[in-house]
């Protein structure tokens, strides 16, 4: 390009330099120029930045490029250890044994219905065996040892397991049967039983609606006449036989009186007769004395029991239980979903969490139900969901757990946390995390081991138990999996997008 082309010429634009105005042209031409040249510059400088950031860096720059690439996998130690597969659900402290006390009492003579006339024990209260626990219409409800419900009033002369379980309950009072047989109400379990009324403060009803006494008093009148009534038929025997009881004079006829035989017969009637007397005063001896009424005695399996609750106060009509007692072992119940149900079974370890007091105890699973259940169990609530057990108003199976210690019987009724443990390893073994695990289409089980220098290896295992989310991992080929190496469990997303 020529320097005229560049100025723009003399003539070429400007019509004034062509009509002779030399001094002005050459002014505009010269500023043209100087404007021409500073964008030159411009452009030059410019050029020359790019270049020099291309070849210049900061210290910090030059340090990052040249250390090594970001990761881009996640990774995790292989660690050797037991490992343990649990499930966790909520639970119930309960009673082995749980009765509602329904006093069944007399309301007594003038009385128009049962009421509670004296309140012995409040909810919460641990009980020893023959303690009183309220009293219906004057009469005591009490509870002693046994495993049997109570279905009748036991009296004198009764038999039955029932007698023998009140004969063993007054002697764990301190109030022995003597030799009376077991299972038989005999004298000395009559005399067992008025000793521990009394031991309560109380006398004990009468087994006889007239007290007994009238039915004894008239079997001894007679047992008294039917002696005399013997006594005379021997001696009229006697007179009449002209010699002794027993010998007939010739021709078979008395001296005075009827015949011999007659009067052998009288004797044999009148000792048959006093027989039946004395068996019947027997009879009435043994119907005598105190009697047991159901609705006065509660029997639990075991003591001390404990109140679990307690509904009623002094003045209140009885129409119901009253209140609620519970006695035996705790133990604790928890409900399974069906899916669950075959991973739990009897004498697998359980760990028993008291959220409230922190107390952790362990137990044994107990036993598990065959068959599906109401889930009506109060140890189900709102948090229940996320941690698998059935939640209440669902079906489930009831699992039993019993401590490996007794409980605090202040746990009764209380929600408590299990964690059962449904499989564990044979002692430590190597465990990875389950996402460290990756199967191939040749149906090999794989991890991949990451090198401190970052190169990678596959190595075959056979994975076993798994638990919280880890696998136990057996390598196919022995020592080709260490305790402490580099497992890949992922790619870090960050660094690989």
């Amino acid at each position: 390009m020529s320097s005229e082309l560049m100025a723009g010429g003399p003539g070429a634009d400007d019509p004034h330099d062509a009509a002779g105005e030399p001094g002005a042209g050459s002014g505009l031409s010269r500023r043209r120029r100087w404007v021409a040249a500073m964008a030159v510059g411009a452009v030059l400088a410019a050029a020359a930045g790019v270049g020099a950031s291309t070849v210049i860096k900061s210290p910090a720059q030059a340090a990052a490029e040249a250390g090594p690439p970001p990761a881009d996998v996640l990774t995790a130690v292989v660690e050797r250890r037991v490992l343990t597969e649990t499930l966790v659900l909520r639970g119930k402290v309960t009673a082995d044994q749980t009765i509602p006390v329904t006093p069944a009492v007399n309301a007594g003579a003038g009385a128009a219905r049962p009421v509670v006339t004296k309140v012995a024990v409040a909810a919460g209260d641990t009980v020893a065996a023959g303690r009183v626990l309220l009293e219906v219409s004057g009469r005591p409800v009490f509870a002693l040892e046994g495993g049997l419900p109570v279905y009748r009033d036991l009296k004198p002369g009764a038999e039955g397991d029932d007698v023998a379980q009140l004969q063993h309950a007054l002697g764990r009072t301190g109030h022995g049967t003597g030799s009376d047989r077991r299972g038989v109400f005999g004298a000395g379990t009559k005399a067992a039983l008025t000793a521990f009324y009394a031991s309560i403060g109380y006398d004990p009803l009468p087994a006889q609606a007239d007290g007994g006494g009238a039915a004894v008093k008239a079997a001894e009148e007679t047992v008294t006449g039917a002696r005399r009534a013997l006594e005379d038929a021997r001696e009229a025997l006697q007179r009449n036989s002209g010699t002794t009881a027993g010998t007939e004079p010739a021709g078979g006829k008395a001296t005075t009186g009827g015949s011999t035989s007659d009067l052998r017969k009288a004797v044999t009637r009148a000792q048959e007769d006093l027989d039946d007397a004395q068996k019947a005063l027997s009879e009435a001896r043994a119907a005598d004395g105190p009697m047991l009424p159901a609705g006065e005695v509660v029997f639990l399996k075991a003591f001390p029991a404990r109140v679990a609750s307690v509904t009623v106060k002094v003045g209140s009509t009885v129409s119901g239980p009253v209140l609620t007692m519970s006695a035996g072992e705790l133990v604790v119940e928890g409900r399974l979903r069906p899916h669950q149900k075959g991973m739990v079974r009897a004498q697998q370890k359980v760990r028993i969490l008291a959220e409230l007091s922190g107390t952790t105890v362990t137990g044994k699973v107990l036993s598990v139900a065959d068959t599906m259940q109401s889930g009506q169990s109060e140890a189900t609530d709102k948090n229940t969901e996320g941690e698998g057990a059935a939640p209440a108003g669902r079906e489930g199976y009831l699992v039993v757990v019993r401590p490996d210690s007794p409980l605090d019987p202040g746990l009764s009724g209380q929600d408590v946390r299990l964690t059962v443990e449904a499989a564990s390893t044979e002692g430590a073994a190597l465990v990875v995390p389950g996402s460290a695990i990756s199967a191939g289409a040749d149906g090999r089980t794989t991890v991949t081991v990451v090198a401190a220098n970052g190169s990678e290896r596959r190595v075959e295992v056979r994975p076993g138990t798994t638990g919280d989310g880890f696998v136990e991992v057996v390598p196919v080929e022995p020592g080709a999996l260490h305790e402490g190496e580099a497992v890949v469990t992922g790619v870090d997303v960050r660094t690989a997008q």
